[in-house]
C-alpha cells in the first residue's frame, strides 16, 4: 500500500503541486485546506480558517448563542404588557386592526375573535424597568441584561419557511444558516470542535413540537464543510464519536493519513471542491473523537453550578442541559451555538402549556447568563431568545378567564438580546395597543442579522458568496443595523 502511494504521488506530484499553489492562492477551499495542512492562512491569530478580508471592523463579540424557541412563543404572555386589554376581554378585536385576510385556515372561519389578555401578572424589574411576567422569575433578576425587542416582526405564517427565514434569510430552502455564515466567514477558535453546533430539546409545554429539519443549521450552497454539526439529544450525542471495537486510536490515525493521500492526490488531479470538505470532515471527526467526550464529561460541575441550571442539567435532551452544554461550548472556542427548544406552538390551553414552557427555560436561561458572566464570557458572547413568529391577541378556540389559544402571528412579536456589545435593561420598538402591528421602531428578521454580524465585526452588505451567477448575503437586499440597541 505504502510503496503504491509513493508511485501515484511521484507521477502527479509536479501537477498537484502547481495546480494546489494556484488554488490556495485564489481559492477559499484552498484556504481552508492550508488551515488543515498546518499553513498560516489568516491574519487573526484567534481564528482559524475564514476569509482573509474579515473582519471588516473591530468586532465586539466573538460567539453568538441562539436560543431558538420553536413553535411562535406569545409575546403578549412573556414580554409585550398589555395592561389596558384586561377591560377589553371578550371583546372583538375590530377588523380594522386585525382584518380577515390576515387569519389563518386554521382560525378564519371561528365565528368570533375575541380580545384574550394575558392570565399572567406582570411587573417592572431592574433599574431600566422591563416588564417581565411572573413565569420568569430567574430572567427578571437579571433585567437589566436584557435587551427586549417588542416591535420584531417577520413575513412568513406558517412555520417551517418561518423557521427557515429565522435561520436562512430566506423562506426559501436551500441557502445557507446564520452559524455556516459566519463560521465560512470568520473561521473557528478551536481545530478540535466544529465553528458551528445545533442542539434541541422537547419542552413540556407540548408534546411533540413543529419538526426541525436538518438544513436550518445546514450551509445550503457553502462547501459543507461549514454546516452545523447536530448534537442529538439521546445515545451519542454524535454518532460514531467513539471507535469500534478492535481499532484503537493509531489504527485510526493510521487510516486517515493513508485516506487523506489518496484524496490530495485525486483532489490534485480533478480540482473538485467536495474532495477538500472530505478532507476536512474526517480530520475534524478524529479530532472531535478526542475533543467531545471531555466536553460532554461534567464531572468538574459544581454543585452550585449545577444547581443553578435546574434539576435537568445533567439530562441529555433537556433544555437545561443544552444551555450547559452551550456553555461548555462557548468556553472551548465554538463560534456559534443554536438551541432548538420545541413546544411552544399554543393553539389551545395556553396558560397551562405556557407555565410548563417557562418552567423549563427560564432559570436555564438565566443560569447561561450568570454562567458566562463568572466566567468573563458575556461581554465577548451575544445570546438571542426567540421564536418563529408571535401570536395572535384573539383566542383560537373557546375563551374563558382560565383558558385559551391563539394563531399565527408575524406582523409583530417579541426577542430579547444580551451580552456582546448589546445594551441591557432597554426595552425598544413598540406594538400597537392590541399586540398586533408595529407602532414603533420595528425590526425585520433581517435588522436582526444585520446586527449581529456587525457586532461580529461584519458589515453585512460587503459579505456576500456567488452562487450560479448571482452574489448572495444572508441579508439578502434588506437589512439595517439597529445602532440603537448597541452600546
Amino acid at each position: 500500500m505504502t510503496e503504491k502511494l509513493s508511485e501515484i504521488q511521484t507521477e502527479h506530484n509536479l501537477r498537484h503541486r502547481r495546480y494546489f499553489l494556484n488554488r490556495a492562492s485564489t481559492s477559499l477551499g484552498g484556504l481552508g485546506l492550508a488551515t488543515l495542512l498546518g499553513n498560516e492562512v489568516h491574519a487573526n491569530q484567534e481564528s482559524i480558517g475564514g476569509l482573509k478580508s474579515l473582519p471588516h471592523h473591530q468586532p465586539k463579540a466573538k460567539r453568538i448563542i441562539y436560543l431558538f424557541q420553536s413553535g411562535g412563543p406569545a409575546q403578549m404572555d412573556l414580554y409585550d404588557y398589555k395592561p389596558q386589554l384586561t377591560k377589553r376581554f371578550g371583546e372583538e378585536v375590530p377588523k380594522s386592526v386585525y382584518p380577515d385576510d390576515r387569519k389563518t385556515t386554521m382560525s378564519n372561519a371561528q365565528a368570533s375573535f375575541p380580545v384574550a389578555p394575558s392570565i399572567f401578572n406582570f411587573s417592572q424589574h431592574g433599574q431600566g424597568g422591563n416588564w417581565l411576567p411572573e413565569t420568569l422569575p430567574r430572567l427578571a433578576e437579571l433585567a437589566d441584561d436584557l435587551c427586549i425587542i417588542n416591535s420584531f416582526h417577520t413575513d412568513a405564517i406558517n412555520h417551517d419557511p418561518a423557521a427557515t427565514l429565522m435561520q436562512s434569510g430566506s423562506q426559501i430552502p436551500g441557502r445557507p444558516s446564520i452559524g455556516s455564515w459566519l463560521g465560512y466567514g470568520l473561521g473557528n477558535m478551536n481545530a478540535n470542535l466544529p465553528a458551528f453546533v445545533a442542539m434541541s430539546s422537547r419542552g413540556t409545554g407540548k408534546p411533540g413540537g413543529q419538526p426541525l429539519y436538518d438544513r436550518l443549521w445546514g450551509s445550503g450552497f457553502l462547501p459543507s464543510r461549514f454546516q452545523g454539526v447536530k448534537f442529538r439529544n439521546q445515545g451519542d450525542p454524535v454518532l460514531d464519536i467513539n471507535n469500534p471495537d478492535g481499532i484503537d486510536d493509531a489504527t485510526r490515525r493510521a487510516m486517515l493519513d493513508s485516506l487523506k493521500k489518496l484524496n490530495e492526490l485525486q483532489l490534485g488531479a480533478t480540482g473538485n471542491p467536495d474532495i477538500e470538505t472530505r478532507i476536512a470532515q474526517y480530520e475534524l471527526a478524529y479530532r472531535m473523537q478526542m475533543s467531545i467526550p471531555k466536553l460532554l464529561d461534567m464531572s468538574d460541575e459544581p454543585k452550585h453550578i449545577l444547581e443553578m441550571y435546574g434539576p435537568d442539567a445533567l439530562k441529555p435532551g433537556t433544555y437545561a442541559y443544552n444551555c450547559l452544554i452551550a456553555r461548555r461550548l462557548a468556553e472551548s472556542g465554538v463560534r456559534f451555538i443554536q438551541l432548538f427548544h420545541q413546544g411552544w406552538d399554543h393553539h389551545g390551553n395556553l396558560p397551562g402549556a405556557m407555565r410548563g414552557q417557562c418552567r423549563d427555560t427560564d432559570a436555564p436561561s438565566a443560569a447561561l447568563i450568570k454562567d458566562l458572566k463568572q466566567r468573563g464570557l458575556f461581554d465577548d458572547t451575544i445570546i438571542v431568545w426567540g421564536g418563529e413568529f408571535g401570536r395572535t391577541i384573539y383566542s383560537q378556540g373557546n375563551l374563558t378567564k382560565e383558558k385559551y389559544g391563539r394563531d399565527h402571528h408575524p406582523s409583530v412579536m417579541s426577542i430579547w438580546l444580551a451580552g456582546g456589545g448589546i445594551r441591557g435593561g432597554i426595552t425598544y420598538g413598540k406594538s400597537d395597543d392590541y399586540s398586533v402591528n408595529v407602532a414603533e421602531d420595528g425590526v425585520h428578521v433581517h435588522d436582526l442579522h444585520a446586527t449581529l454580524m456587525h457586532l461580529m465585526g461584519i458589515n453585512h452588505e460587503q459579505f456576500t458568496y456567488r452562487y450560479q451567477g448571482r452574489d448572495f448575503r444572508l441579508t439578502d437586499v434588506h437589512g439595517k443595523v439597529v445602532d440603537d440597541v448597541l452600546s
